[in-house]
């Protein structure tokens, strides 16, 4: 019984902690977490996912959603197909 307790409290942590992320269906390609990224966008994986980190480490953040197809393996369908959902800071990625 605690075990299943402690389960609902750590579940319901990891969902106050991405909240903030997607909570209107968005995610912030500059902030989201690999896990974030794979779950949030269509056609990237946790592979992908961590290749958006990965560039994103090492050249700032995005400044456009389009920005995304300098990462490899990303190309603009998939970048059109994610358009509405993904976002690069406190506005709508352009």
């Amino acid at each position: 019984m605690k075990l299943l307790s402690l389960f609902k409290v750590l579940l319901l942590s990891a969902m106050l902690v991405s909240f903030p992320l997607h909570a209107d269906g968005k995610v912030n390609i500059n902030k989201a977490s690999a896990s974030e990224l794979s779950q949030m966008l269509v056609g990237i994986g946790d592979k992908k996912a961590k290749d958006i980190i990965a560039y994103r480490n090492k050249n700032g953040p995005f400044k456009s959603s389009d920005d995304l197809v300098l990462v490899k393996g990303i190309g603009a369908a998939t970048v059109e197909k994610n358009r509405k959902v993904i976002t690069v800071g406190d506005k709508k990625a352009q």
